[in-house]
């Protein structure tokens, strides 16, 4: 007859086991991305009205040839004359609006 041994496990190892864990839990992340409330509405060249619903703070939405805008968002909304987010137009508070960029805008970021 074979006899299995079972042992308790040693101090170190446990210790190690402990802190890999922490270690893991702290480079989680501990939220998911913030974002503002609200809606940014837009109306594009060819006369459409669309919408952002919501927007994740720091992303660069595209926007549909904008002409004119409503910041209805708790977010500071920057525009920009390309569609990458880097030639800014200027930017719009919450509650802002423009009637009129004087400019076709294809991007928008939120916060601050």
């Amino acid at each position: 007859m074979t006899k299995t041994r079972i042992t308790a496990p040693r101090p170190g190892r446990l210790a190690l086991a402990a802190g890999a864990a922490l270690a893991l839990f702290v480079a989680l992340p501990m939220s998911s991305a913030h974002a503002a409330s609200g809606s940014f509405l837009y109306e594009s060249t060819t006369g459409e009205s669309l919408r952002i619903d919501d927007p994740i703070l720091g992303k660069c939405y595209g926007l549909y040839k904008a002409k004119g805008a409503s910041n209805q968002t708790n977010a500071t909304a920057t525009i920009f004359f390309d569609a990458n987010c880097e030639r800014e137009w200027g930017s719009l508070q919450p509650g802002g609006y423009s009637s009129n960029f004087l400019a076709t805008l294809y991007s928008v970021r939120f916060g601050s």
